[in-house]
């Protein structure tokens, strides 16, 4: 048993704890139940709890969610227009999220495919130092969608 001072008292029976509890007008709650004895403390239990949420809370604040970010193009992209869009790819993953890589087929470009296959090659080429290829390109009906994700660096 640990007393509100934080001294150890050693096994103590449940009575003596619990009457040593109600002494100090606190809680006696077992803090670690599976040691042999269990380990239990004489505190305010509502304070625990109420420390125990901000420390989660505040651990929930540093975490970084990772988003999945689409740039949408198209097979006949010009060059200009491919760079813009290849700025924005780098902004994301700066960021540290994840891009999906979309590219629409209209009309007869279906026939063409490989013309998309060799933009999505040419976008992976271009990121290959900052990101990996999370999902390899895949036809899924009109579109064909690529997934990458950045690569973590060591800071």
């Amino acid at each position: 048993m640990i007393d509100d001072k934080g001294d150890n008292h050693g096994p103590t029976p449940i009575e003596e704890a619990l009457d040593a509890a109600a002494e100090a007008g606190l809680d006696l709650v077992e803090i670690a139940p599976n040691s042999d004895p269990p380990v239990a403390k004489i505190l305010d239990h509502g304070k625990f709890k109420y420390q125990a949420q901000k420390k989660a809370a505040e651990a929930r604040k540093k975490q970084k969610t990772i988003d999945v970010k689409e740039i949408k193009m198209r097979p006949n992209i010009d060059t200009h227009d491919y760079e813009v869009k290849m700025k924005a790819v780098r902004r994301f993953f700066d960021e540290g999220d994840k891009v999906k890589v979309t590219l629409r087929f209209r009309g007869r470009e279906m026939a063409h495919q490989e013309l998309g296959v060799e933009l999505l090659q040419r976008v992976k080429d271009d990121v290959t130092e900052i990101a990996k290829v999370e999902a390899e390109p895949k036809l899924e009906g009109r579109q064909m969608v690529m997934v990458l994700a950045p690569v973590q660096s060591s800071r």
